[in-house]
């Protein structure tokens, strides 16, 4: 485990991929002079990391950021290999215990975590914050930008989601993949004028002529690499419906 900050350790998970980055975060959280800890995204189901967890010692609950499977699918084995419960907003996702929300305070770890609705990545996405630190599962990464994963991801809500998180200031972010960023408040800004930019380019592929959402991203992400283009798909059917409301 990687110590980040006084509260948060991460064990990266062997899943990197284009989507994944360098594989997913799993955040072990515990105050220095607590035993037991708070996990946050068990991660994928590899036995190996999830036994590499357990093995830092007794875990008090399990937290889920949201209920994509590269957080959430290695839920169930680890907390039969922990005897934890799950807490999660979707109700699919919970185990042995009940829901997590807006405004919760899970207790665990030797830490009061307050629990953040952040949707528009997902209809289920939270953030957890720490008096230090706030954890952002995939409404911002440490590295790029997140896709809005339309139907269920919806732009309005994420943009909201971003105002909420620059309020965090000067908290670290630690997020579901990539690297930790130094301040919520500038990385919001910073994915703030991102989705500005890209409604712009947006707004002008259909004025251009732009039919159709592929046919949107071919021009507007004309840069990026095409193994991401499915999911850049996702976002500009997310970035339509935003228009057209």
């Amino acid at each position: 485990m990687r110590q980040v900050t006084e509260t948060a350790g991460v064990v990266l998970a062997p899943n990197p991929g284009p989507m994944t980055l360098d594989g997913t975060n799993t955040w072990v959280l515990r105050s220095p002079d607590h035993e037991g800890a708070v996990v946050v995204d068990p991660g994928p189901l590899l036995e190996e990391h999830l036994q590499q967890v357990a093995a830092l010692g007794p875990v008090d609950v399990v937290l889920l950021t949201h209920g994509h499977y590269d957080h959430s699918e290695g839920a169930a084995r680890f907390a039969e290999l922990t005897g934890a419960t799950v807490r999660a907003l979707d109700p699919a996702m919970r185990l042995g215990d009940e829901g997590l929300g807006e405004g919760d305070v899970v207790v665990g770890g030797g830490l009061e975590i307050r629990v953040l609705a952040t949707p528009g990545h997902s209809s289920d996405s939270l953030s957890f914050q720490l008096p230090d630190a706030v954890l952002t599962g995939d409404t911002i990464l440490g590295r790029g930008t997140t896709v809005v994963a339309h139907p269920d991801g919806v732009l309005a809500d994420y943009l909201e989601s971003l105002r909420r998180l620059q309020e965090m200031g000067d908290r670290t972010v630690l997020p579901g993949h990539g690297p930790e960023l130094l301040s919520a408040g500038d990385a919001a800004a910073m994915y703030l004028a991102h989705r500005e930019m890209r409604l712009e380019q947006v707004r002008a592929a259909v004025a251009a002529g732009a039919a159709t959402p592929r046919a949107v991203v071919e021009v507007v992400y004309v840069d990026v690499d095409q193994v991401l283009w499915p999911a850049a798909e996702l976002s500009v059917r997310a970035q339509l419906d935003y228009l057209r409301a």
